[in-house]
């Protein structure tokens, strides 16, 4: 049977939403190939292009996940699972905040580090611009954890700020919406698409936060031509991948990452006396100056050890569903 490719452009727990030569099908994974194996495997997710064995009749299978130029994954909550794909083959990752209570700047430091640590280009979005009265106040806070990263405020009801993101709209471009629960992704990704492609809730009024509505990951075609809430008409033509909100973000692999959101904080550190500080009492420490005199926010410091910590778990974690393969595979050896 001849093999051929697609893109998968939604994920139905199981089962596979794919796009071939502008043909929907579905497809479901070959067990060989994903589960009965001896090594770690990477399972489809949106965005991902495929190999499979078609089937005109029923659904297509599914053989293996060609090479990725980008991806963004979270920690399996699962031990012994590999981390979970959320997205794959983006050229954007729109962070995607509220300006209202929802807003923390250790969520944004957290998303900018698995945005540049997925090979994408972050764009942050803040959301819900007609509900705030001191948008500056959240602006200076997102100019000052991301120096150079381009943001817009918009609003999906309005359809103001728009204009500043349709250069990342157009065709041949891919964006992928990172966000918490209620942040208004959905409402975005409608507004973008000119349609109610996805349920969106309303505002709570307890806490000002919006209610989680994307379930599960999907794929759209964005209009060659956006016409906005309000009247405004902007260029599309890509592609967006809408992900379900995410309570806490717990980061797998995130070293290149942090070199990047964090560059001020690991500058400091190679300025230390001491090539192994610790940080704690160590003389010349210049990350002890620096909380002292207020040059280093203390809770940015705080998110930068707890991102530490999460990465090292996540790479221990990999080392050991290694060895166990290792061990599976030199036990199959001997029989």
């Amino acid at each position: 049977m001849e093999c051929k490719t697609a893109t998968v452009v939604a994920v139905h727990r199981e089962r596979y939403e794919l796009l071939m030569e502008e043909k929907n099908l579905y497809g479901k994974l070959k067990t060989s190939a994903f589960y009965n194996t001896m090594e770690i495997v990477e399972f489809p997710t949106v965005g991902d292009v495929v190999e499979l064995a078609e089937n005109p009749t029923g659904d297509s299978m599914i053989l293996k996940v060609l090479p990725r130029k980008s991806v963004f994954k979270r920690l399996n909550a699962t031990p012994g699972q590999p981390d979970l794909a959320l997205a794959a083959n983006f050229d954007y990752v729109f962070i995607t905040m509220s300006l209202n209570k929802d807003f923390h700047v250790s969520k944004l430091e957290r998303y900018l580090t698995v945005a540049w640590q997925s090979g994408g280009t972050p764009v942050i979005v803040l959301t819900k611009v007609d509900l705030c009265e001191d948008r500056e106040t959240y602006v200076e806070q997102v100019m000052r954890v991301a120096p150079g990263v381009d943001f817009a405020c918009v609003s999906s009801v309005t359809g103001e700020g728009f204009e500043k993101l349709e250069k990342y709209l157009g065709a041949g471009k891919t964006l992928v919406l990172l966000g918490s629960s209620g942040v208004g992704k959905s409402s975005f990704a409608n507004a973008v698409l000119g349609r109610e492609e996805m349920l969106t809730g309303g505002i709570r009024e307890a806490d000002a936060q919006g209610r989680h509505t994307t379930t599960y990951k999907q794929c759209f075609l964005i209009p060659k031509v956006i016409r906005l809430p309000g009247g405004n008409v902007i260029k599309g033509g890509g592609r967006i991948i809408d992900t379900p909100g995410i309570r806490k973000l717990i980061v797998s692999e995130a070293e290149q990452g942090m070199q990047v959101s964090f560059e001020d904080v690991e500058e400091l550190a190679r300025q230390c006396r001491f090539s192994d500080c610790g940080h704690k009492t160590e003389p010349g420490c210049a990350i002890l100056a620096a909380l002292e005199d207020g040059t280093l926010d203390r809770k940015r410091w705080h998110t930068y050890q707890e991102m530490q910590r999460e990465e090292r778990f996540a790479t221990e974690r990999r080392k050991l569903m290694e060895k166990r393969l290792e061990k599976k595979m030199s036990k199959r050896k001997k029989y």
